[in-house]
């Protein structure tokens, strides 16, 4: 297929109007954003970063701003019969990390001098909430329609700085002022829309705005940002056949591809799995289907931090169970750094149970987790990920030909190799150093996979077959496989047609790898 003749992607692009008028390619969530407009006053909506947020905002700002003509042909067109131009009022707070409360108060005063220059001012409107309370007004009087208020990446501030509790709450000082007019303001506002990542409990916008609509967690507007197979099926045919043909494999393989390394998201309780769009439409331009697209362009400072201060493993999330407060817990209301990577994009729901209302989460996807065992991997390892890269080759290649023997040889050589660290006397220690260097060699592995009677620390995945792994430390491999055999853990994969293959490990503490080893089929 001659990709010069594939629709033009919207790679990076968050202005709507460009996307129209250039004929990019545009997935049509407007039967949505008609819904959402004409049900709610006030609402918040939380995806993470590069989910398409700002390309929702914009596309909101042309809607109420009756740009009829960039929606022809779209779902909107049919619905929408008045097309009321209103005056909008819109915010960025995203890609601007502050130094300060006065860095953040210039920002605030050079967004809303830009409107008073339409709408006026007024000299006894000194403060922040004066200005915006008296532009809501003056737009209302002045157009004979109420005020749009549209607010993107409103907790862009804060998130910079929320590592820093001191300057973190003279920010949120700030943004309190920002917010609180939008309440005493209702009777001259048609329509008010906040994105972000968290819901930072303590500002006024959610403190006072009791008719504040939280869509993130509605299973209607689950697909109102990313991109749900269905559309992407339906949207990228094309594009998904030129990258099967580049590639030399099948549609069907490329579409798996393209599940197991972007798919997975769910926002909502019943939410359809969700790809991440920012790396499905770089993948497609690209036409390369295992690019880590979304982690490489550039993990936020909070989370990193995050994720030392707590001294997290990755395997710590996969298969944890939480209830909705605490899934959904404000930053500031809990210790816990799971509601923050859940709403950040790290950690995502993979199922839940209405019986009992609670969640069960996990990493969404293998660009996920690749990214944050890259970021793991030189504080487990003592070195960089790049020194490490003929050895991860050469166990990738013994796994592919299943060499299982092979491969547990060669990591028993390298862990040697890793430098002591305190903190190590303990199984998990071991499994999670195996977990992250055998996911940076491409193994397709669960860790704490349950069972009808118990847990397997490890199962590895290859074309051929499944090894059901147990780990021990400082007892014997022959320990490890008898626990296999008597918990029956490969009952689990019996309608698998592949050969399961009971692997049992022990490690030494004194040496600090691998001492032993047992497999049988």
């Amino acid at each position: 297929m001659e990709t010069k003749n594939l629709q033009i992607l919207p790679v990076g692009v968050a202005d709507f109007e460009r996307i129209r008028t250039n004929k990019l390619l545009y997935v049509d969530k407007t039967h949505l954003i008609y819904r959402l407009t004409h049900e709610n006053c006030y609402v918040f909506l939380s995806r993470p970063r590069r989910f398409g947020k700002s390309l929702l905002t914009n596309t909101l700002n042309h809607y109420f701003s009756a740009r009829r003509e960039l929606f022809t042909g779209l779902a909107i067109e049919k619905l929408e019969t008045e097309w009321t131009k209103f005056p909008v009022l819109r915010f960025d707070f995203g890609h601007i990390k502050y130094e300060s409360r006065e860095e953040l108060e210039d920002t605030i005063d050079t967004m809303l001098s830009r409107y008073e220059k339409i709408y006026g001012s007024d000299p006894k409107e000194k403060h922040i909430h004066q200005r915006v309370a008296g532009l809501i007004e003056r737009a209302h009087e002045q157009t004979g329609q109420k005020t749009v208020v549209l607010i993107d990446e409103y907790d862009g501030p804060l998130l910079g700085v929320v590592a820093n509790s001191e300057l973190f709450k003279e920010l949120r000082t700030a943004m309190r002022k920002f917010f609180a007019p939008l309440k005493g303001s209702e009777e001259h506002l048609r329509f008010v829309f906040l994105t972000g990542i968290t819901k930072f409990s303590q500002l006024s916008i959610f403190s006072e705005l009791n008719n504040l609509k939280n869509i993130s967690l509605k299973d209607e507007y689950a697909t109102i940002c990313g991109i749900s197979e269905e559309e992407l099926l339906t949207n990228f045919q094309p594009h998904i056949e030129a990258a099967a043909q580049k590639n030399k494999i099948s549609y069907d393989e490329a579409v798996a591809k393209l599940k197991h390394n972007y798919d997975g998201y769910h926002f909502t309780p019943e939410s359809p799995d969700i790809f991440n769009p920012f790396s499905i439409l770089n993948a497609l331009q690209d036409l390369r289907l295992n690019g880590n697209y979304w982690f490489d362009s550039g993990t936020p400072t909070y989370v990193t931090e995050l994720l030392a201060k707590h001294d997290c493993n990755v395997t710590d999330f996969e298969g944890m169970v939480l209830t909705p407060t605490q899934l959904y817990a404000s930053p500031e209301d809990t210790t816990s750094v799971v509601p923050l990577l859940f709403q950040s994009g790290y950690i995502t729901i993979k199922s839940y149970d209405n019986r009992r209302n609670r969640f069960t989460i996990g990493i969404p996807n293998h660009e996920v987790r690749n990214g944050l065992i890259e970021q793991l991997f030189p504080r487990y390892m003592g070195k960089s990920l790049i020194a490490a890269d003929s050895f991860l080759l050469e166990l990738s290649m013994r796994l592919e030909n299943d060499d299982i023997d092979g491969a547990l040889k060669l990591l028993q050589d390298y862990l040697v190799t890793i430098p002591k660290t305190n903190n190590t006397d303990y199984e998990g220690h071991y499994q999670q150093i195996l977990y992250i260097i055998l996911n940076l060699a491409g193994a397709n592995l669960d860790c704490e996979v349950t069972t009808g009677d118990g847990r397997v620390d490890m199962v590895l995945q290859t074309a051929n077959k499944i090894y059901i792994i147990e780990f021990k430390l400082g007892q014997s491999a022959g320990t490890a496989l008898r626990q296999i055999n008597s918990r029956h853990y490969t009952d689990r994969f019996a309608l698998d047609p592949r050969p399961k293959v009971k692997v049992g490990v022990n490690f030494s503490r004194e040496e600090r790898t691998i001492a032993d080893w047992s497999t049988s089929e």
